[in-house]
């Protein structure tokens, strides 16, 4: 297909080259703030899995502290996530770094989030066709319900996508993406300062329905 092959690709580079031109000064100043209230390294990198199960470094913007305990172990979640950390989570600004994933064609604007790659074996043989299409900074089901979703029903949504991917849905989702920002919805599932790992699914969960709404 000429959209997902040449266009989409194409198009995702030019997009994310020139927000990160426009976006220079604003993200300077999120640096900054960040290196002052959390330290340093600014930026938080971390192996996911991309397009066909290849592994790329992910980055983003670090929302918690190294923080640990008298035995030298990370302090849970919720103890290291600072209020800016919090602020940059509930608008998605720790996400613009990607935009570099982007251009470096590890991502795509919109796509399935990608994930660790110990969840490789965990998913069902539906649930991995979601790297069937490069992974995006945000997706159909980021603006579906987001980390308030279980696992399951996120890898619905990230298949329906993979096997409906065009051009109007993804403007659509982009679109959806904005509201979704304002709204702030979804941004940790329920109880959680962050989401919770998967783990696998439950035997016999059917997880190819259509995840379209």
């Amino acid at each position: 297909m000429i959209y997902r092959r040449i266009v989409k690709p194409l198009t995702d580079r030019i997009l994310a080259l020139l927000g990160l031109v426009a976006l220079a000064p604003f993200l300077v100043l999120l640096w900054i703030a960040i290196a002052v209230r959390m330290g340093t390294p600014v930026l938080f990198r971390q192996t996911r899995i991309g397009l066909m199960d290849r592994p790329f470094e992910f980055v983003k913007f670090r929302t918690m502290t190294d923080a640990r305990n008298g035995r030298g172990e990370l302090l849970p979640d919720a103890e290291r996530l600072t209020a800016l950390g919090q602020f940059l989570r509930s608008t998605s600004l720790d996400e613009f770094p990607q935009l570099w994933n982007v251009v470096k064609g590890d991502m795509s604007l919109v796509g399935p989030r990608p994930l660790l790659p110990e969840y490789l074996p965990r998913y069902s043989a539906e649930q991995r066709r979601r790297h069937h299409a490069m992974p995006g900074i945000t997706g159909w089901a980021q603006v579906n319900g987001r980390n308030g979703l279980p696992w399951e029903d996120k890898f619905r949504h990230d298949v329906w996508y993979v096997d409906n991917c065009t051009a109007g849905l993804d403007l659509r989702i982009l679109m959806m993406t904005v509201l979704a920002v304002f709204r702030r919805r979804g941004i940790s599932q329920q109880g959680q300062a962050t989401a919770l790992p998967f783990m696998g699914s439950p035997a016999g969960k059917d997880s190819s329905q259509e995840g379209g709404t």
